[in-house]
């Protein structure tokens, strides 16, 4: 095998190399069928066990209890931006939104092109993206309010989720899903695409509280209702079979290797802290989110001109460390440092920067 390089790509991103070498043992024969993962069929016995699997460790992780439904749906996190309004509204309420970037921007297009009634009730625009908005009333005339926890573009995250009172939230999670432990009890829906934090790219997964499936209407088509998710065990159609095995086995690496959400969390401070310390000490490198709203996932940053961020990023790649060019959208330089990004690879990236900053500052 090559050398693998420290990934710090935003999505899809760096999986554990546990996982990928349970995965590549499994390949040819999965559990003694006689046939790799990627050919047995979703109704056997064999993935039955698997997308079953991945839904009990969800909910141990998350501490969800009997009140959730843990959906796999294709589409990633951009479908669910129109799926929630479509099944989640109430005629003659208005759905609230939080705007705190690009994300947000267009959950909140899809609800509009709908129809609803959508209220931005805060917005960080005024500053391009670059905090989380505290300043804001909540209505509980509203069907639900929606924000996205973790901005990967801006690099900004929730450190305290918003207080709705008896409101649903509902949350996209994408890039921050299972990199701490949080209370599940205000969301009536939580949505993620698997390919930031827990999984290859190709479905979202959707924990969705029981008593939001009452809201369902009928006139939207079967493959867009979480009733029919919810009812046929995410298998009303053929699901994305390989996405739920992996998924399974980071959620399995989590539990069993790393000890829970509690202990992945304290890592992930540990490498937010390493680069945020080492960037507030330095002149030559500027973070962009401003530091009560920085993300422990998506750390932002720039150098003094472009044309160095550019040297940055290709010197960086050189050394072996991958995926550090800023959104396309905004430019700049970025390091996702998802579950899976260790602390080896945040000391590699820092004691580049140093050196990088000795050569070029």
């Amino acid at each position: 095998m090559g050398k693998r390089i420290y990934n710090f790509n935003a999505g899809p991103a760096a999986l554990p190399l546990p996982v990928l070498e349970e995965m590549q043992s499994e390949l040819l024969d999965f559990k003694g069928s006689g046939m790799s993962i990627l050919e047995v069929s979703h109704r056997s016995k064999w993935f039955d066990d698997v997308i079953n699997e991945a839904v009990e460790r969800t909910g141990r992780l998350l501490a969800l209890g009997d009140d959730f439904h843990v959906l796999f749906i294709q589409g990633g996190a951009s479908l669910q931006f129109c799926m929630i309004p479509m099944n989640l509204s109430l005629e003659g309420r208005p759905v609230d939104y939080i705007n705190t970037g690009t994300w947000s921007t267009k959950a909140i297009k899809e609800a509009e092109i709908l129809g609803k009634d959508v209220r931005v009730i805060a917005s960080s625009e005024d500053k391009g993206f670059s905090y989380i908005p505290s300043a804001f009333t909540v209505d509980g005339d509203a069907a639900y309010l929606h924000f996205t926890s973790n901005n990967t573009i801006k690099g900004t995250q929730w450190a305290q989720f918003p207080d709705a009172g008896d409101l649903p939230l509902v949350c996209d999670m994408s890039s921050d899903i299972m990199s701490r432990p949080f209370d599940v009890r205000p969301f009536g829906l939580i949505y993620a695409g698997a390919q930031k934090n827990i999984g290859p790219s190709g479905t979202a997964v959707v924990i969705i509280r029981k008593d939001m499936l009452e809201r369902t209407p009928k006139g939207i088509p079967s493959m867009l209702k979480y009733t029919t998710f919810a009812e046929k065990n995410s298998m009303y159609n053929t699901p994305a079979c390989v996405v739920i095995y992996t998924i399974n086995l980071v959620l399995k690496w989590l539990e069993e290797t790393i000890g829970g959400l509690a202990k992945m969390e304290k890592i992930n401070r540990e490498k937010g802290a390493m680069i945020y310390n080492f960037l507030d000490s330095s002149d030559f490198y500027r973070g962009t989110a401003a530091k009560e709203s920085r993300s422990l996932m998506n750390v932002t940053f720039r150098l003094l001109n472009e044309d160095l961020e550019k040297k940055f990023v290709a010197e960086a790649l050189k050394q072996g460390l991958e995926g550090l060019k800023g959104h396309r959208s905004i430019g700049g330089c970025r390091a996702s440092i998802y579950n899976a990004t260790g602390i080896d690879a945040v000391k590699a990236l820092v004691g580049f920067m140093v050196e990088f900053e000795k050569k070029e500052g």
